[in-house]
């Protein structure tokens, strides 16, 4: 029977766990009205990059400039009032050491001198209150980011407690990635954090292009018990931005390199009624079936822990055809075909 053979060979073979997760940005934050009024004017361009302390927006802020001047104004005059009732105040102590006033009138006006001093404290904080009103007229980004779609055009009516933000701004420098793995898993990540830093790659839906790579922040602090997983978090700098939040990526958690470790193609592992087994050929080209024990799997190539030696020859492809003992033709597997770079 004509069946295709590899040799059992021993390399450094890197451990790695899968899972599905979503990209986050690092920052979201929805830019909102804090003050009522008419927005009079978006000053951001949707999708374009933005600085903290950059103004987005601005609301009408005649209301809110009338208030701080009328705060003012009102200090003013309180001002004023105190400066009389203290040099009252002073006649008076100086009367009474005369005798020509009585102790009574001096309370009184050192009662009016320090009421006067509180309504000066009340309209500082009156001033302070409607210079922060009128502040937030202006609206400016919280952060660095990137503007998303605007929701709010100019013109409209804006309100503190509106639940629809005027546009949402996102900071992708890092992001991050939150993703699952089967709790089993949970001591082998526990112990390579123990080690020391953890790498994780971010990869297309189709595993056909590395998108960043980035390093393991946490597991968090319970697992979830219906689904039997746990969610970790990792951290990416995401320079070029290749991480879009809101995308769904494979997080590879790469936990050890273990080294000189014996390795055949997962096409070789066989599965049958007593356990894991393997077809190795023998130097007579007789095959015989032999119960291994297999480790992790990386890519195509399956770690074999017990059961195997290192040079043996085991079938990976015909199989299925296969007997205890059957004598075989053995075909070498075709030579991978050069991709040659297509001209854009």
């Amino acid at each position: 029977m004509p069946v295709t053979v590899a040799v059992a060979e021993k390399q450094d073979m890197p451990i790695y766990l899968t899972g599905l997760g979503a990209v986050q940005a690092s920052f979201t934050v929805g830019i909102r009205p804090q003050v009522d009024g008419k927005l009079e004017q978006v000053l951001f361009k949707e999708g374009e990059h933005v600085r903290k302390g950059d103004v987005l927006a601005k609301i009408d802020p005649r209301l809110y400039q009338a208030a701080l001047d009328k705060a003012k104004a009102s200090k003013a005059q309180d001002d004023a009032q105190l400066i009389s009732a203290q040099k009252d105040l002073r006649r008076s102590r100086t009367l009474v050491d005369k005798s020509f006033q009585t102790q009574q009138v001096v309370d009184q006006q050192q009662a009016k001198v320090d009421q006067l001093i509180a309504s000066i404290d009340a309209d500082q904080a009156a001033i302070e209150t409607a210079q922060t009103q009128l502040d937030y007229t202006s609206i400016v980004a919280p952060s660095d980011g990137r503007m998303g779609v605007r929701m709010i055009d100019p013109g409209n009516i804006v309100h503190a407690s509106d639940s629809a933000p005027i546009a949402t701004l996102t900071l992708t420098k890092p992001a991050a990635v939150l993703f699952t793995l089967s709790a089993r898993s949970l001591n082998d990540v526990r112990d390579a954090i123990a080690r020391g830093p953890v790498e994780v790659t971010a990869l297309s839906q189709d595993n056909r292009r590395t998108l960043g790579k980035g390093t393991l922040l946490l597991i968090d602090n319970m697992v979830d018990q219906a689904s039997a997983t746990m969610r970790l978090k990792a951290m990416f700098d995401n320079e070029d931005e290749q991480l879009w939040p809101g995308d769904f990526v494979n997080a590879r958690v790469s936990l050890e390199v273990r080294h000189d470790a014996l390795t055949v193609p997962s096409a070789a592992v066989q599965r049958g009624p007593d356990g894991i087994f393997t077809w190795v050929v023998g130097e007579d080209d007789v095959v015989q079936a032999r119960p291994i024990t297999s480790g992790p799997t990386t890519g195509d190539r399956t770690i074999i822990t017990s059961g195997l030696a290192a040079g043996e020859r085991v079938v990976v492809n015909g199989q299925y055809k296969l007997r205890q003992k059957a004598k075989v033709t053995v075909t070498q597997p075709a030579p991978p075909v050069a991709k040659q770079a297509q001209a854009s």
